[in-house]
């Protein structure tokens, strides 16, 4: 079977390049690129080093959006016990962005190549988890129910409590 030359020169299959349908997709895949990073969601501080506190926070919590008043109390909390907190945050921030590294692999890069950077996503998240900061007897509490680690359940589960009975049983007078 011989196939059809034709002397006319070939068609473009490909479908003419449309600007406004390109910029509509480079907005959709935008939007939903930034909607799961955390740190994308913008959230007001203060100054710059609260900024990077938030910033690292958030991605250590895996929350697009944290309370900012706890935020506050955490920061200042961790910033009083270590005057040199706040710049590691920024050093912890700047080669999480310079590396790209991802939040898992973290903790163990900052362990075998930064020891000296190791120890603040530990203190965050203890912070925000836990709701103390500091350890043994520098420890603080600042958050209790409002700690990650009530709020993730509270849909079911009410922070724990040293009284027997119901949750909010002690608020009566005993029998």
């Amino acid at each position: 079977m011989k196939r059809a030359v034709s002397d006319e020169p070939a068609q473009d299959c490909a479908p003419a390049v449309d600007p406004a349908r390109r910029g509509l997709l480079l907005g959709l895949l935008s939007a939903y690129t930034a909607s799961l990073i955390p740190w994308a969601v913008a959230q007001a501080a203060p100054d710059a080093e609260r900024g990077a506190f938030v910033a690292l926070s958030a991605l250590i919590a895996g929350r697009q959006s944290l309370d900012s008043e706890l935020a506050a109390r955490y920061y200042d909390a961790l910033g009083k016990a270590d005057p040199a907190f706040p710049q590691a945050v920024k050093d912890v921030l700047l080669l999480i962005n310079q590396r790209q590294i991802a939040p898992l692999q973290l903790q163990p890069l900052l362990d075998s190549d930064y020891p000296q950077l190791a120890p603040v996503p530990r203190k965050i998240a203890s912070a925000w988890f836990l709701g103390v900061v500091g350890d043994k007897a520098q420890a603080r509490a600042l958050a209790y129910e409002n700690a990650l680690n009530a709020v993730f359940v509270s849909d079911v589960l009410q922070p724990p409590s040293y009284c027997y009975g119901a949750y909010g049983s002690w608020a009566n007078k005993p029998a």
